[in-house]
């Protein structure tokens, strides 16, 4: 296959990609090579795609994908797409580190439902994509395999925890990429890359297997793509219930993740948060782009008005301090307690589990007393406003070589996660919520929007999403390592 052949086939969005493979148009053996080629020549650069399966394994199965279509047999709309799943959750007979050097050469033996899933519908796996230790900060870089770096500057943070997924993702070693989002996850990246991220409602993506599969009201799995259609197209593979995930949910609404999403905005109420009323400190010039950004709404018809929270700023951020560390704490504290594990684990690690292990039960029951009536405040401005938006980062992505942003101007961050606290009002009140690229700083650096809807409302969210996306243009932006 020639040069311009092979920057034929990844030029293709995701959708584009698998009706040329189904009608045969390309085969699944040079879908394989051209990513693996794309793969070879950008990864060394950023660090993205990690644990790689062999070149030949891969061929083997994607020459079975073709042979299952000459029989006129399709496993699903991912039929032949090279796939990379974060390394948070498991993937049978692949290694799944979640970062830390205590799971270094661990291999699973079964998929997560997510990953079940897109395997069933005809993904490959060819290696998994790049996590923070345990996903912990918004920065990916750990002591198994390093630091990933932006898709726009690799001198800088891809993000996180999905950094990994993001950055695979935007330069097009991957069509699109399934990732994760408790703090972010899938939305920070996806700002500091030019992405689209999605968390989706808690239950609209099964979360399993897990020990605590009642109580994960945090985490979800969701999809990264490029432009929401292609974010739809994978979300309608991974959503659904499942009896293995008794909070997943029955739901009308995937069937039309893949198709449904044209919809007139016309008159549509965006409430804007922008910094709460300034409780959310953010890097000079951001503020301005959030301004610019907000002017698609209107292009696409939507009416855009302040909004605020009659909410304390500081209560909800020690609800989620607390909230946070008694979850992660309660399914760590054995890695702490053995002193071999214990001297493994990161610093923040460490913070997260002592504070955990001193909470008291009255410290859990306040916290989710306050996180109930977090979610009523917020959720009373749907009375007004058809959705909410606000800034998906404090922050341009910053240095690679720091751990974290320790300061914002002149504001001092208190914890290794305080810079991006923008991103928990939408996670404790589950509500869903988008990350859509803002456009590009004078520094040329990538930032997001997020747009918040009402708690289930994953759709409509998608469908204001791609009315964003048609008005500004900014998914047509490139990452100069393209060229």
């Amino acid at each position: 296959m020639n040069e311009s052949s092979a920057r034929d086939i990844v030029a293709l969005d995701a959708i584009a990609l698998s009706k040329a493979i189904h009608a045969r148009d390309v085969s699944c053996v040079d879908v394989m090579n051209v990513y693996l080629d794309q793969i070879d020549r950008l990864n060394p650069r950023v660090n993205a795609i990690v644990a790689r399966e062999e070149r030949e394994a891969l061929l083997a199965q994607a020459t079975e994908r073709d042979a299952q279509l000459a029989r006129g047999e399709s496993l699903g709309v991912l039929h032949g797409f090279p796939q990379a799943p974060k390394d948070i959750l498991p993937v049978a007979g692949m290694v799944t580190t979640k970062g830390s050097p205590i799971f270094a050469g661990q291999v699973s033996a079964t998929d997560a439902i997510v990953f079940e899933r897109m395997r069933k519908a005809g993904a490959i796996f060819i290696g998994r994509t790049n996590t923070p230790e345990f996903g912990l900060g918004g920065h990916t870089y750990n002591p198994v395999y390093g630091t990933t770096r932006n898709a726009f500057d690799p001198s800088r943070s891809a993000g996180g925890s999905s950094g990994g997924a993001a950055v695979a993702m935007a330069l097009r070693m991957l069509p699109f990429a399934d990732g994760s989002d408790m703090m972010g996850s899938l939305r920070t990246p996806a700002a500091f890359n030019n992405v689209f991220g999605f968390r989706s409602t808690p239950g609209c993506v099964p979360y399993a297997p897990s020990d605590d599969v009642f109580f994960q009201q945090f985490s979800v799995a969701g999809p990264m793509a490029r432009t929401v259609p292609e974010l739809g197209m994978l979300l309608a593979v991974q959503a659904g219930f499942d009896a293995r995930a008794p909070l997943s949910r029955r739901s009308d609404q995937a069937a039309h993740y893949a198709s449904g999403l044209e919809r007139d905005m016309r008159g549509t109420r965006i409430g804007w948060l922008g910094d709460m009323n300034g409780h959310l400190p953010l890097e000079a010039g951001l503020m301005d782009l959030y301004t610019n950004a907000l002017r698609h709404f209107e292009t696409a018809g939507c009416i855009v008005e302040a909004a605020a929270v009659d909410f304390n700023g500081e209560r909800l951020w020690k609800a989620w301090l607390d909230l946070r560390s008694f979850t992660f704490a309660g399914t760590n504290a054995p890695l702490y307690r053995d002193e071999a594990t214990r001297a493994k684990l990161k610093p923040e690690a460490v913070w997260e589990i002592e504070r955990g292990l001193a909470l008291l039960a009255e410290d859990v029951a306040r916290a989710a007393r306050d996180r109930s009536a977090w979610y009523q405040a917020i959720n009373a401005l749907f009375e007004r406003f058809d959705f909410l938006a606000m800034p998906s980062a404090q922050v341009f992505p910053f240095d690679a070589a720091l751990d974290w942003p320790h300061a914002i101007g002149d504001r001092a961050m208190d914890t290794y996660h305080r810079w991006m606290e923008t991103v928990v009002p939408a996670t404790m009140a589950s509500m869903p919520a988008l990350s859509a690229p803002a456009g590009f700083g004078p520094n040329g650096l990538p930032a997001g929007i997020q747009i918040i809807g009402p708690t289930q409302m994953d759709l409509p969210v998608l469908q204001l999403g791609l009315a964003y996306q048609l008005a500004s243009g900014l998914t047509d932006v490139r990452s100069p390592l393209l060229d």
